[in-house]
């Protein structure tokens, strides 16, 4: 009993400590780049995929490597995952140039996407049925609050130290973290997962090449041979991994995604609804850390604190979103949500001018801090209730995943539209471009707020995703009254 209590608590610490670390680098770049601008001579471009590499990457692999941990041995991949993340960041830590950071950059992402969907899962394995809800809700509490305190992090060691130093923190305690894995691990695999190789490589081609034509689109021109010809050859790689999904489900193969699922209005709408979510919570962060420090003249360490009343505020709000979800459904909480980060969004854009003070900006933060809680807290609830049982591992994935992407295109489109509104150049200029990119984020999450109406009410969420295909031929009088029933709602 001693042995079995010792190694559970080992599991918590190991896999915490991984879902930190993974999470953490989400945004604690953030309030590293105009230090890495000055010191690297970093354009807006190069910015952008200091970030986007990770995202990107990390996005892409999520549901590769949790196959991949699943066909070989999860604490095996997990650990190497651990090594591949630890590695990349010594290298972003030592990179002499900008192009040598985003290239570590991204194999970061490939570490953190083998480790955080292999952390919950070897975690969940461990813990009794009676205790994994609440050991799975600590878990995301510790990667909840990684994501909150990034920026805070990244622009402490900046000032405190230098930039390169919110890369070494990771090496350290990836460094304790490997050999405990393989320690105190269980392994554990499941033989029937398989890689879908094929869908890996043309998404991650896809989603590269229609990056790269949005971050090239304002320095080469939209219309340029270069920029049109890697947005169409990545939208066409999109188009092809769709195709091949399709047909592996057909085949009676396990796709990468069961495109299938996306016939479930609930599962479809609160995909969609995520990416613009991320859209604007991830372009909008990107820009205004920068504010803070280009044109508000705060230090590192005091852009990160005065970021705080936004990305700090989910730590306050889920005791209360939670259980509030769980009576009334996510779909209100997620309307409400998106409505007033679209609020705050707007806020800051009429409020936001070069000698503008931070107390003027502190109730926008915090209507977007609360809009960013009520929207995040009841997703994964909402993803879950929408699919099968069997479907849930991947449902989960799939959202976390086009959660980066919609992160990704965030970042991608705000800065272009910044940079052809306005610039570097000084504040005037800086602020002229921020409000543009504002109002386009608040658009993106407007039309977020409309699109989840779409989101099933919650009595009709527990009856309307059974009616597919089988349960027409099945029953065909239960699925008509499921769609009465959906209609009505």
């Amino acid at each position: 009993m001693t042995t079995d209590r010792s190694r559970l608590t080992w599991t918590f610490v190991v896999t915490c400590i991984a879902a930190f670390m993974t999470s953490l680098d989400n945004l604690v770049v953030t309030m590293a780049l105009p230090a890495i601008r000055d010191h690297l001579h970093a354009s807006l471009a190069e910015l952008e995929w200091t970030v986007n590499a990770y995202t990107l990457t990390f996005a892409v692999l999520l549901l590769p490597a949790a196959a991949l941990g699943d066909r070989l041995g999860r604490r095996r991949v997990f650990a190497v995952g651990l090594a591949i993340f630890t590695v990349a960041s010594a290298a972003a830590a030592l990179a002499p140039s900008v192009g040598a950071l985003i290239a570590a950059r991204a194999v970061q992402g490939v570490g953190g996407a083998i480790v955080l969907p292999l952390s919950m899962t070897l975690l969940s394995a461990a813990v009794p049925p009676a205790r994994r809800g609440a050991a799975l809700g600590i878990w995301g509490g510790v990667s909840g609050l990684a994501i909150a305190i990034g920026p805070l992090v990244g622009g402490a060691i900046t000032q405190g130290a230098a930039w390169q130093w919110i890369f070494w923190l990771n090496v350290p305690l990836g460094l304790a973290a490997i050999p405990l894995a393989f320690a105190r691990l269980t392994e554990s695999r499941e033989a029937s997962s398989r890689l879908d190789a094929v869908g890996t490589v043309l998404v991650s081609l896809g989603l590269f090449g229609v990056v790269l034509g949005l971050v090239r689109g304002q320095d080469h021109g939209w219309t340029s041979a270069g920029v049109l010809g890697a947005i169409v050859a990545g939208a066409a790689g999109l188009a092809a991994f769709v195709a091949w999904e399709l047909r592996t489900e057909r085949a009676g193969r396990a796709p990468m995604l069961p495109v299938s699922l996306f016939r479930r209005r609930g599962f479809a709408a609160v995909n969609a609804v995520s990416v613009f979510f991320s859209f604007g919570m991830f372009g909008s962060i990107f820009l205004l850390s920068q504010y803070l420090q280009n044109v508000m003249g705060y230090s590192p360490l005091g852009a990160g604190l005065r970021t705080l009343p936004w990305t700090a505020m989910p730590l306050f709000i889920a005791p209360l979103a939670g259980p509030l979800s769980d009576r009334i459904g996510g779909r209100p909480l997620m309307i409400t949500g998106l409505t007033m980060m679209t609020g705050g969004l707007l806020w800051m854009r009429f409020e936001l001018s070069p000698d503008t003070t931070f107390l003027a900006l502190v109730p926008a933060f915090i209507i977007s801090g609360i809009g960013m809680a009520l929207f995040f807290i009841p997703v994964a609830n909402v993803v879950m209730g929408a699919v099968p049982p069997e479907y849930e591992g991947v449902a989960s994935g799939t959202n976390n995943a086009v959660r980066e992407v919609g992160g990704v295109f965030g970042i991608a489109v705000l800065a272009s539209v910044f940079a052809a509104a306005g610039g570097y150049a000084n504040a005037l200029d800086f602020t002229d471009g921020l409000h543009v990119a504002l109002l386009v984020g608040a658009a993106v999450t407007g039309a977020g707020a409309l699109g989840s109406l779409l989101v099933p009410r919650r009595r009709a969420a527990a009856v309307t995703e059974l009616a597919d295909a089988d349960d027409y031929a099945a029953e065909p009088g239960r699925a008509v009254r499921v769609d009465l029933e959906a209609a009505t709602s």
